[in-house]
C-alpha cells in the first residue's frame, strides 16, 4: 500500500518558517521521525519513507500553493495512488493556534492549495490536515499574517502540535482516516 502525503507551502527562503508553510513544517518534522531526507522530484520535493509495510511518498509541492494540484496530480499517478490514501496538510486560520481538525473530504475552505488540487484532480474526496494557525491579524492584513513568520510564543505551542501531528500521520495511515480522525479531532 502507498500513501502520498502533501505538505503545503510556499518554496523559497522568503516564505520559509511562514504560518502559510505549515505543511512543509510538518512533512519536514515527518521525514525527520523517519530520518528520510527529501530530494529534488519533478514538481516537488520528495521523501520516500516505510511503515509496516507502507510505504509513504511525502511531497513538498514546488509549484507554489496556487498550482499545487499539478503536482499532486503527477505524483498520485506516478506512484499510483488511490486518492484514498492521500493526506494534505494545510494552514487554517479559522482554527485556534495549533488546533487539528482531520476531514476524509470536504470544500476547499478558500484555500488556495486546497483549490487548486480539488480543480486538478477533479475531486474534493481526499483526506486533509487542517492544522490552526489563528487569526491574529486586523482587518485587511490576512495576507501579511498568513505571509508572517512565527513569534517565539507561538512556536512554543506549535512545536508540540506538529509532534502530534506525526502521529495522527502514521495513524492515518495504519488505521484509516475515520479511526484517526476519532482519535486526534477530539484532542
Amino acid at each position: 500500500m502507498k500513501y502520498l502525503i502533501v505538505g503545503l507551502g510556499n518554496i523559497g527562503d522568503e516564505y520559509a518558517d511562514t504560518r502559510h508553510n505549515i505543511g512543509f513544517i510538518a512533512a519536514d518534522a515527518l521525514a525527520l521521525n523517519f530520518k528520510a531526507t527529501f530530494e529534488v522530484g519533478r514538481l516537488a520535493s520528495v521523501a520516500r519513507m516505510s511503515l509496516k509495510g507502507r510505504t509513504l511518498v511525502v511531497i513538498k509541492p514546488t509549484t507554489y500553493m496556487n498550482l499545487s494540484g499539478k503536482s499532486v496530480r503527477y505524483w498520485m499517478q506516478k506512484e499510483d495512488i488511490a486518492k484514498e490514501n492521500i493526506l494534505v496538510i494545510v494552514d487554517d486560520l479559522a482554527l485556534p493556534l495549533g488546533a487539528l481538525r482531520l476531514k476524509s473530504k470536504g470544500s476547499d475552505g478558500g484555500h488556495n492549495g486546497l483549490i487548486s488540487i480539488i480543480e486538478t484532480i477533479e475531486t474534493n474526496e481526499f483526506a486533509r490536515l487542517r492544522i490552526g494557525i489563528g487569526s491574529d491579524f486586523a482587518k485587511g492584513y490576512q495576507v501579511d499574517y498568513v505571509l508572517g513568520r512565527w513569534t517565539s510564543d507561538e512556536t512554543k505551542i506549535l512545536i508540540p502540535r506538529i509532534e502530534t501531528t506525526v502521529e495522527l500521520i502514521k495513524s492515518f495511515v495504519l488505521t484509516g482516516t475515520e479511526r484517526t480522525m476519532n482519535f486526534f479531532n477530539k484532542r
